[in-house]
């Protein structure tokens, strides 16, 4: 085996900031031939051992929104846990849509924390992943939506974002708010020339930082080629699965993988579960259309979550008690917190957490846990073998509260989304489960899951 291939190490590793985009690079891996798992939890090392022959290996976390303090104390460990697995590359993977700020996610001080871990001349970003509709064109970043493809201080769920809104398009202006580190551009038209020049000519200058544009397929091979060949320099990379998308075009391209044959479904199941905490449009949408179509939508009243705990656990008992009903008259129960940003129980929640005393992020973390309590509870209950969680924030903490300790993908759906299998010790252990971002996915994406996936 060559020296590129690493003997029984992986090729890379990844940590992710939230569940949903860290199962993203997993499905991004998987779906083109290399062997790859996502851990919702450090593994002891007997768990690890199960994936031993694994390229890839994540580590899933909802480092997202939390402040500083928070994400100085807590993100060194997974990262020194992946780094001494040896793969060449370390992925800081970030969401395509850049969410951050300062106060919230900073990706600049995650890249500064990263690389006192796993140090390197240079970092290289790449955040664009056309097959998912994100585009960087000059630096600038576009993001598509059912409406189109806006730039994404212009989109209209980014630029108004209720944590991280969107202000700046520019990725390095918008970083230069959180880190002093210096930054360069490797645009399209070195890409199509002259990269390694590009490239060698900002790292000599002294650039910590290298976001690279991506529009096409000859863009993100192009970009694929310069990560993997300057791995021994830049061996921390930062970015979505755009990341995983350009190296695996590039493997192929090499013949370090073979082309990979196209996944199929998962199989129809006549019923599935699924639990929503987005408040995203696109999902409003396809929760309208999910309700339709065989679903049945229950309300589940956050502002309970920012009460006392005997009042917590009486509206998650109901809405379960709901859900199971709905599972008996032959309908898949969809829990949800809200029915995207215009439903009256937005404000309301709003309302009741500025009284509450609550900081937003331990809202979350409570709102996410509880519906993983009520979507453990509806599971068990009726024997559903089938399950979606919806909502980036959400997925994470919902997910733990079902005892799955590790994912790897089996079917598609729209990209960074597809149907999984959890692994763990528990009654859940070999659940079909996907997790979706509040702004990703098809209009009949409930359906789309409760059908098995595939290609469409």
């Amino acid at each position: 085996m060559s020296e590129a291939q690493g003997g029984n190490r992986p090729w890379i590793t990844w940590y992710g900031d939230d569940f949903t985009g860290s199962a993203a690079v997993m499905e991004a891996l998987a779906f083109s031939g290399v062997d790859s798992v996502l851990f919702t939890e450090l593994p002891t090392p007997e768990f690890l051992a199960r994936f031993s022959g694994c390229r890839g290996i994540g580590l899933a976390s909802s480092a997202r929104r939390p402040g500083p303090g928070w994400l100085r104390a807590h993100r060194p460990a997974p990262l020194r846990f992946l780094d001494t697995l040896g793969a060449p590359l370390l992925h800081y993977k970030i969401c395509s849509t850049f969410d951050s700020a300062p106060e919230a996610g900073s990706i600049g001080q995650a890249i500064e924390i990263a690389l006192s871990i796993r140090p390197a001349q240079a970092v290289p970003m790449l955040t664009a992943a056309p097959r998912m509709r994100r585009y960087q064109a000059f630096g600038h970043l576009f993001a598509g939506s059912f409406d189109g493809v806006f730039r994404l201080d212009r989109h209209p769920v980014m630029a108004h974002h209720p944590v991280t809104p969107m202000h700046e398009a520019d990725l390095l202006r918008h970083l230069a708010r959180q880190t002093t580190l210096s930054a360069g551009l490797i645009d399209l038209e070195a890409l199509a020339t002259d990269p390694q020049a590009r490239l060698d000519e900002l790292v000599g200058a002294g650039a910590r930082i290298l976001s690279i544009d991506n529009m096409n397929a000859d863009s993100e091979v192009a970009a694929g080629r310069l990560i993997w060949e300057n791995r021994n320099r830049l061996g921390l990379v930062l970015g979505s699965q755009g990341i995983e998308y350009a190296l695996t075009r590039h493997w192929a391209e090499i013949g370090l993988i073979a082309p990979a044959e196209a996944p199929g479904g998962a199989g129809r199941a006549d019923r599935i579960a699924a639990v929503s905490g987005s408040v995203s449009p696109m999902t409003a949408e396809q929760l309208g259309w999910a309700g339709a179509h065989g679903f049945e939508l229950l309300p589940l009243d956050a502002t309970q979550m920012l009460g006392d705990e005997a009042l917590m656990r009486a509206e998650e008992e109901r809405a379960a008690r709901a859900a199971c009903a709905a599972a008996g008259r032959g309908l898949s129960p969809l829990v949800h917190t809200a029915a995207g940003p215009g439903d009256p129980a937005v404000a309301a929640f709003r309302s009741a957490l500025g009284q509450s005393g609550f900081d937003p992020e331990t809202a979350n973390r409570r709102i996410g846990e509880a519906l993983g309590r009520v979507l453990d509870r509806v599971l068990r209950d009726t024997g559903l073998r089938r399950a979606v969680i919806s909502g980036g924030d959400s997925s994470g903490h919902a997910l733990r509260r079902l005892g799955l300790q590790a994912l790897t993908a089996i079917a598609p759906t729209i990209p960074g989304a597809a149907i999984n299998r959890g692994h763990g010790t528990g009654q859940h252990d070999g659940l079909e489960i996907a997790l979706k971002g509040g702004q990703m996915g098809s209009r009949d994406f409930f359906g789309w899951v409760r059908d098995g996936g595939g290609p469409r």
